[in-house]
């Protein structure tokens, strides 16, 4: 048999029965479509994750105090109420370890701050002039903190766009100047920083930047650090920096055994991998999920080639008596199946792409639609094709003629 003749036996015998058949379809349709919609939410999941990491800076290297446990990745015992870093231990960094672009020592806590008869609970860090490049924070409007404010312990502040908006309210103007109230102290606003995106605890939009010693004087009461950044000059001496760090830091804390270190470092690498891990889950999760709907479309697509099987049984019967064999047999049903799952893949990979680019321009969620996801979910489409269609197009192959021409 032609293919142009078996295409055109499949046409027929696919548009015989159109509501079936588009029903049949539709369920491919479905699973196609989920799969490449959830692939984009779980990809854009993971490159907004990603992008917010390294905008809180470039070559990073955070040590915390606590002392470290577990394999791989450190994780800090007891992070946030361990005191055991100083302002001295960011001096020494600075000026002993080689390839450093910029250290900076934070103080950071949650208060209520007030201002205007509004309040708002947020991130107060106390910094030093060194945090805008190290953390890549630019300063919008008015001033950033400077080393004289540092030394003086004054008594101002420079507001991220969020926290300005929830004090003072949306597009609000001359906040420059004005005074806002942190633990009863009263601080001087100097500058507002420009808006970095991002949302949740660690958003850099939703802080108050204050001198590092006027934190540690009014707000910590002790001379303690919660937090030491560090950004060497490239990615290529990260691991160097890193190591250099965790030296300097061992001899000067006088410890000699590894284990029973009382801070952790942590790079910009091992932050980037551990969120790429937990997004990877995520997303294989929710392409597993969405693949159900394939393999119900697979079991919709089996149950009509079954049945066609028996409608058309004469006609096989037919088609065996005048010279047909059991591979043309065979060819047909099972081009009849891929042609199905086919045209389903089509219209799901464009319904799907369509939903992620919705979701997407609506500020839903971000996704982002890739070119393997789109490969694998037609792969899986030819597959589901030939799997299930495999076994309704080997029974109408293995049909005795006689019997079938019989049959009522």
């Amino acid at each position: 048999m032609k293919i142009k003749d078996t295409l055109h036996e499949t046409y027929s015998a696919l548009t015989a029965n159109k509501v079936r058949s588009s029903l049949t379809v539709l369920g491919i349709v479905i699973g196609i479509s989920s799969v490449i919609a959830m692939l984009a939410i779980g990809q854009g999941a993971q490159n907004s994750i990603q992008n917010s990491i390294q905008s809180i800076g470039s070559n990073l290297i955070i040590v915390m105090p606590g002392a470290q446990r577990g394999a791989g990745i450190n994780i800090s015992a007891g992070r946030g109420s361990a005191k055991s870093l100083t302002l001295s231990d960011s001096d020494a960094i600075s000026k002993t370890v080689t390839s450093v672009a910029g250290v900076s020592p934070e103080v950071s806590s949650r208060y209520q701050v007030t201002a205007r008869g509004t309040n708002t609970n947020t991130s107060v860090v106390g910094v030093e002039s060194a945090y805008t490049t190290v953390r890549n924070v630019e300063v919008d409007t008015g001033d950033f903190i400077s080393d004289q404010q540092v030394a003086s312990g004054a008594r101002v502040a420079v507001i991220g766009p969020t926290a300005k908006d929830d004090l003072f309210g949306v597009g609000a103007d001359s906040v420059i100047g004005q005074s806002i109230k942190i633990k009863s102290i009263i601080f001087k606003i100097i500058g507002i920083t420009k808006a970095k995106g991002g949302s949740g605890f660690g958003s850099q939009d939703d802080m108050i930047f204050i001198p590092i010693t006027t934190a540690q004087r009014y707000l910590s009461g002790d001379q303690y650090v919660t937090s030491i950044s560090v950004s060497a000059q490239d990615s290529a001496s990260t691991a160097s920096v890193q190591q250099q760090v965790t030296d300097l830091l061992m001899i000067k804390h006088n410890i000699k055994d590894a284990a029973s270190a009382d801070f952790s470092t942590l790079n910009q690498a091992d932050i980037v991998s551990a969120a790429s891990s937990v997004t990877q889950i995520f997303t294989v999760l929710l392409g597993g999920v969405a693949g159900i709907s394939l393999v119900v479309g697979g079991i919709g697509i089996m149950n009509m080639m079954l049945t066609n099987v028996t409608e058309r049984t004469r006609e096989i019967g037919l088609r065996k008596a005048i010279g047909a064999k059991r591979k043309d047999i065979s060819r047909q049903f099972l081009i009849e199946a891929v042609v199905l799952t086919f045209s389903g893949g089509v219209i799901g990979v464009i319904l799907g792409w369509l939903i992620s680019f919705t979701v997407n321009s609506l500020g839903i969620l971000q996704t982002q639609v890739s070119l393997s996801s789109i490969v694998l979910a037609f792969s899986v489409s030819a597959g589901i094709g030939i799997v299930f269609g495999y076994y309704p197009a080997r029974r109408a192959a293995m049909l005795n003629p006689i019997e079938a021409l019989r049959y009522e």
